[in-house]
């Protein structure tokens, strides 16, 4: 059997974000959401996520790109004076890596993260990261020791194959090489440790090499070569104008990307293909044509 988790990130970083997340749940195929406990519209994302139980939220971790929910005091710091995390995600894993002074605050960071979207009332379904940062061993390892607390049960796993992607979209042949070598590394790490404390993950993630570009021709072509089992898309739903895609994604199709979500035909090629749709509770989502909804 194939199966299908459908996600969205960086819920919560804007308005404009928030509106295609609730517009492809309630509309098209999307089954799950990842929030952003700093973002400048989370307040607003807990509300939405809790008027619509049925959407499954997790944690987007961020430690890049983005505000922290700690102002990072001394030296060194993970943040500036205003709280902001580097934008290099080179440069931040560099330092996160090998500034052993870090750990302690890039612990309280993520512990503070994870007490935010407790506070909301919201179920934690599921942990990822902004930029898959969730991945980096420092930040996985102190993962490890912390969200047993919280009672999360399953882990964006990202890795893909790269020469099935390179076959849908054949471009950006050394940055897709790159990136899928780097995260199959990381995915070996991972994988053991997670297992052994029975923490779930899907068998591939797609959306780490055609990120920002998970377009309708993308994903009908996708589908017509998904793996047995547990497959998890991600996707960068947003309606514009807004200032924060426009500012953190400036070529991304986010437009795209919810039209891809919400169109008939993708909902037509899943139901032909009997892929079903679920989250990571396994809880199915029922398509438009098929008896009843979830």
């Amino acid at each position: 059997m194939k199966e299908l988790i459908v996600n969205a990130d960086d819920f919560g970083l804007s308005p404009g974000v928030n509106r295609a997340v609730i517009q492809a749940w309630q509309e098209g195929i999307l089954t799950s959401a990842s929030l952003m406990v700093a973002g400048d519209a989370f307040e607003e994302a807990a509300a939405l996520a809790l008027e619509n139980p049925g959407l499954q939220v997790g944690l987007h971790l961020t430690l890049v790109q983005g505000r922290a929910a700690i102002i990072s005091h001394g030296f060194p710091s993970l943040t500036d004076a205003e709280g902001n995390f580097p934008n290099d995600p080179v440069m931040a894993g560099m330092r996160y890596f090998f500034l052993k002074s870090l750990r302690k605050k890039l612990q309280a960071e993520i512990e503070q993260q994870l007490e935010l979207f407790s506070a909301t009332g919201i179920p934690l379904s599921h942990i990822d990261g902004h930029l898959n940062i969730h991945m980096h061993p420092v930040v996985f390892d102190i993962l490890l020791d912390i969200i047993p607390r919280f009672g999360i049960t399953s882990f964006r796993l990202s890795r893909e194959r790269f020469l099935t992607d390179l076959s849908l979209a054949p471009r950006r042949v050394v940055g897709k090489g790159v990136d899928a070598f780097i995260f199959g590394r990381l995915a070996e790490r991972c994988r053991p440790e997670l297992e052994k404390r029975g923490i779930g993950h899907t068998a591939e993630v797609k959306g780490l090499l055609n990120s920002g570009t998970m377009t309708e021709e993308y994903i009908l072509k996708t589908l017509d070569r998904l793996q047995d089992g547990v497959t998890e898309i991600y996707f960068h739903p947003g309606c514009h104008p807004d200032e924060q895609l426009r500012k953190w994604m400036p070529n991304y199709r986010h437009e795209d990307e919810l039209a891809a979500l919400k169109s008939p035909r993708v909902m037509e090629r899943l139901m032909a293909l009997g892929i079903r749709l679920r989250n990571y509770r396994g809880e199915v989502k029922k398509m438009r044509g098929e008896r009843g909804h979830a």
